[in-house]
């Protein structure tokens, strides 16, 4: 018996974030909701409170949970070490306003996870800027645990950020222990599947819909930040050896992204392990079994293990962001 599996499409899913606006209107064809700013868009959820679900095929309503559960072999293949959960989290992020000064634990640091949860490694490419888009990364240097928290006190925080004006296509590697927060822009967001986010900072600010503050977790933040973490920069992209008219973002234990831009066709996805494409601009399709299966602006498709390379012709110039997950064996 055949397998149904094919190339996977899901449904974005909001998400209400003070700090968000609407510009993810322009980049997603689902509307956002009405009157409230959206911070996010989950692309690629295996969340218990919000699992993504497949939008088109014999599979459409289908959540990604769900999927993991009854094709972790067709899906993971060789990356079976990770079946029980599928260990990425994708997201859109309209940053309208900067966000919380913050800080992620890493794996290792069990006491500050919630059981079931990771710790969090994750990754940004800048899609648009504005007049006043900052990313913080990292602290700068002499930054200290001891004049960290003095600087929480007397609200000084952003003066001890390492912080920069991003680019377009600038991409930042945020590792687990780096305090970070950025603003003005919107950003394609790749990061382990993880929701522990500990606030450091929040600009002094009420949340419109409680009128209060929101909840900072300092003690926890201040525990779990990297102070080595200093003056992080954008990456250096490196020209691919496996794809043409590519480049390699990020390469390390939890995933590898490539920025594809081409007008003609090319080869994505691997054999035996799955992969995720996330198109940033323009449109095209893969065949496969003989049925087109077409990705456009802002929409994710994830490629099962079992499918393989496939190719893509682009329909216009496209760029597309593909990523992979490393074995870990």
């Amino acid at each position: 018996m055949s397998t149904p599996i094919y190339p996977l499409k899901f449904d974005p899913i909001y998400q209400y974030r003070l700090w968000g606006g609407r510009k993810l209107a322009h980049l997603l064809s689902k509307p956002l909701p009405e009157n409230e700013p959206i911070g996010e868009a989950w692309l690629l959820s295996d969340r218990d409170d919000h699992a993504s679900k497949v939008s088109e095929g014999e599979l459409k309503g289908t959540t990604l949970t769900e999927l993991m559960k009854k094709f972790a072999v067709e899906i993971m293949g060789k990356i079976e070490n990770h079946s029980d959960r599928f260990p990425l989290l994708l997201k859109f992020l309209d940053c309208k306003e900067v966000l919380s000064v913050q800080v992620h634990p890493s794996d290792d640091q069990k006491q500050y996870i919630p059981k079931g949860d990771s710790g969090k490694t994750e990754a940004w490419v800048v899609l648009e800027t504005s007049k006043d888009s900052r990313i913080y990364a990292g602290l700068k240097k002499g930054t200290t645990k001891e004049n960290l928290i003095e600087s929480i006190k007397n609200k000084s925080v952003p003066n001890r950020l390492h912080s920069f004006v991003p680019k377009k296509d600038d991409a930042i590697f945020i590792h687990s222990g780096t305090v970070h927060t950025l603003g003005g822009t919107v950003v394609f967001e790749v990061q382990e599947n993880s929701d522990v986010t500990f606030r450091l900072y929040d600009w002094d600010r009420n949340d419109p819909k409680t009128g209060k503050p929101r909840e900072l977790q300092v003690e926890n933040a201040i525990a779990c930040i990297d102070f080595n973490q200093v003056d992080i920069k954008p990456v250096v992209p490196m020209q691919s050896p496996e794809f043409k008219n590519a480049e390699i973002l990020f390469d390390n234990e939890h995933f590898k992204l490539w920025r594809i831009k081409s007008k003609s066709e090319f080869t994505v996805g691997f054999k035996d392990e799955p992969t995720i494409l996330v198109c940033a601009e323009g449109k095209g399709s893969i065949k496969y079994n003989n049925q087109d299966y077409l990705i456009g602006k802002g929409e994710v498709m994830l490629l099962p293990a079992i499918i393989g390379q496939l190719n893509l012709q682009p329909e216009e110039e496209i760029m597309l962001l593909q990523i992979t997950i490393p074995d870990k064996k």
